[in-house]
């Protein structure tokens, strides 16, 4: 019967535990690369920020570049939000490492514990009957043969009771590289969360800075005059952008033309659904805010002169999300000096939408978005929060008021 017993925990402790082992895989390799990669990123963004915070530092000391000072600003401030965004993200994928390395101690904790209570219960049964009937099972061998059997089983009783203490041994090495490793995250979480914090810090001085300067030109009639001829000319240049947007557009259609060697075929009427049928009845690209200058000639309140608006401007609170009015692809991202950071949508049948004066810019160039998908927030221009929005059939401009639904 105790020769019944010790085959049966012989057979037992040869079956073993599945263990959970550490690897270097593929995966490992990319991830360290990756790794690298937002250090390049966030390093270029400071090293653009420093940069920045020169150029402000030199037109603070000179009065007559009061309006490029706001402009560095606004540069500024759209890449420490980039640095604040990417600095969050980091803080979400530590979270997340860090609670798969709590799941792994836990793991392989659980498999410790297993593993040495199972050890135990084999010393035990060892130290109560093991020498005296190992001896006894080779001295009452019925043969030789019986004899050989009996001493193979003890040997690998033994090498299993070695391997067993090794295993125990390696799964401990894990528990403890495992609780190293969480340990460098946590430190490596609090040191981004403090990085953040003294970002956000440095944005909201710079826009406190920023509100200063806006001050100052309000009051100022020569600027506000100066922001005029900018604006006019920051007017051409979108203009210009727009229409290298619809070369750009017609050269592609030629290329891919002359690919499938067909010749160009006149364009096809507007189905249901497209933009250009959907006049009246594109949603707004913000959810509230009121028009404050119409599309069209605009009268100054100051300055009494009058000057053409491309768009429409909705007063709106800074920081209010900006959505896309219809299905598009994001043709640039780009900064205008009067218009401030700015996004150009491609539509079908060559219409373009354009938002400008954006805080913060959510989208990249060549992405396609939905209707309705948020494409950056709402920010602030010289004469105050608001969004400025145009809408364009190839070089044309056209009347927003028109194609958006009714409030």
């Amino acid at each position: 019967m105790q020769f019944r017993r010790s085959i049966h925990l012989l057979l037992v402790l040869s079956i073993g535990v599945p263990l959970v082992v550490a690897s270097f895989s593929p995966g490992t390799v990319s991830a360290q690369g990756e790794i690298h990669r937002r250090q390049e990123e966030l390093e270029a963004l400071r090293a653009q920020i420093e940069a920045l915070e020169e150029k402000s530092k030199e037109q603070q000391k000179n009065e007559n570049e009061a309006l490029e000072l706001v402009d560095t600003y606004d540069r500024n401030s759209a890449l420490l939000r980039q640095l604040i965004a990417k600095l969050k993200a980091d803080e979400r994928r530590m979270q997340g490492a860090i609670d798969t390395s709590r799941k792994t101690i836990g793991s392989l904790e659980d498999q410790l514990v297993f593993l040495k209570d199972h050890y135990a219960q084999y010393v035990r049964s060892i130290y109560r009957s093991g020498r005296y009937l190992e001896a006894e099972l080779l001295l009452t061998s019925g043969s030789w043969n019986q004899f050989a059997v009996r001493t193979e089983y003890l040997r690998r009783f033994s090498d299993q009771r070695r391997r067993e203490a090794k295993r125990i041994a390696a799964k401990t090495r894990q528990v403890e590289a495992s609780q190293v490793r969480i340990q460098r995250q946590l430190n490596e979480e609090r040191r981004v969360i403090a990085e953040k914090a003294a970002e956000e810090d440095r944005l909201a001085a710079l826009a406190a800075e920023r509100r200063d300067a806006l001050d100052r030109i309000r009051k100022d009639k020569r600027t506000i005059e100066r922001q005029m001829q900018r604006q006019l000319r920051a007017a051409q240049d979108m203009e210009q952008m727009i229409a290298d947007l619809v070369e750009n557009e017609r050269i592609k259609k030629e290329h891919a033309a002359a690919e499938r060697k067909l010749p160009r075929l006149p364009q096809a009427p507007s189905a249901v659904g497209e933009f250009d049928v959907r006049k009246g009845k594109l949603r707004w690209p913000v959810s509230e805010g009121n028009i404050v200058a119409h599309f069209g000639p605009q009268r100054h309140p100051t300055l009494r002169t009058i000057t053409q608006n491309t768009g429409i401007d909705i007063a709106v609170a800074a920081g209010t999300s900006v959505t896309a009015v219809a299905t598009g692809e994001v043709a640039t991202i780009n900064f205008l000096p009067s218009y401030g950071n700015l996004i150009i949508l491609n539509h079908q049948n060559g219409f373009r939408t354009v938002y400008t004066h954006l805080g913060e810019i959510t989208v990249v160039a060549g992405q396609t978005v939905a209707e309705g998908t948020e494409i950056g927030t709402s920010g602030d221009s010289i004469d105050g929060p608001r969004l400025h929005f145009e809408i364009w059939k190839d070089r044309e401009k056209q009347n927003p008021e028109h194609w958006l639904s009714r409030q």
